[in-house]
């Protein structure tokens, strides 16, 4: 918008031309002297246009730049909100990080159907599934006792078989700064250097119930319901013990080994120490 020439009227300084125009800012020649103003903003309370036609063209212009500046005003404070809530989360995760205690159960072993057997590879998370029930009917499960220690178990059974032929297809420990009790969307992820899948003639050797038992029924061989459990950390430690023996490629090996020294680490197990697997199978 071109307004040189243009005849306006201050509040203060009276009648006068406009004699220069940028984006930023105009110069209007008075009786006595020239000014400056920033531009389009004079225009919304000091200054008026004589031309009614180019005056309501710079309404809209002054409007539209007012609604871009409220936009602009509305996205930064929503940054500033979202900034807040990460900074809140942080701190909350800080101190869940300080404040830990090992629980002697923080392991997660999983029911892969079928379908899952292939995605829960690809994309190295398995999903726990909704509520069943009560207030939280229908929400993701939570896997509250989850920390940086725990690794998941990633298991299935043959429709056509008995429950203890259940095997152990891979295990992987938890993303480096997954914390349970922060998990809203009900997915496990996994570590990204920690996590391996076993062949299927590997998969055969590793027989789950010869690491599990259930405590109030020892002997019995029976998962009943449900997409996972929690188990003790030594009962993993042994797992992982297994699978580097398993291993004859060199580099699997030592991934392996690493594998289970991290863990051992992470869950104060001193390997020497670690007892022989004494799972259901073990005792039938």
């Amino acid at each position: 918008m071109n307004l040189i020439n243009k005849k306006v009227t201050h509040k203060r300084f009276g009648l006068g031309s406009i004699v220069k125009q940028n984006d930023s800012s105009i110069e209007i020649n008075f009786a006595s002297e020239n000014k400056k103003f920033v531009f389009p903003d004079v225009f919304e309370k000091h200054l008026t246009l004589h031309d009614k036609n180019v005056a309501d063209l710079l309404d809209k212009i002054i409007q539209e730049k007012e609604m871009e500046r409220k936009e602009a005003e509305r996205k930064k404070e929503e940054e500033r909100v979202i900034q807040r809530k990460n900074e809140a989360l942080r701190l909350e995760h800080e101190k869940l990080m300080k404040n830990h205690k090992l629980h002697p159960e923080s392991q997660l072993v999983f029911w892969c159907d079928k379908d899952e057997q292939h995605s829960s590879f690809s994309e190295w998370m398995v999903f726990l599934g909704e509520v069943k029930s009560g207030n939280n009917k229908g929400k993701p499960n939570k896997p509250s006792r989850l920390y940086r220690n725990s690794a998941v178990l990633l298991t299935s059974v043959d429709s056509s078989l008995p429950e203890k032929n259940r095997r152990i297809l891979g295990v992987y420990m938890v993303n480096e700064n997954f914390i349970g009790k922060l998990c809203e969307d009900g997915y496990i992820p996994a570590h990204s250097k920690y996590k391996i899948q076993l062949t299927e003639q590997e998969s055969n050797q590793m027989q789950f119930w010869k690491y599990y038992l259930n405590d109030k029924s020892p002997h019995q061989i029976t998962w009943k319901s449900g997409k996972y459990r929690y188990f003790d950390n030594l009962w993993m430690a042994q797992i992982l013990l297994d699978i580097v023996s398993l291993k004859s490629d060199p580099k699997e090996r030592e991934l392996a080994q690493q594998f289970f020294k991290y863990f051992c680490k992470m869950n104060k197990i001193l390997a020497q120490e670690l007892p022989k697997p004494n799972g259901a199978l073990m005792r039938s």
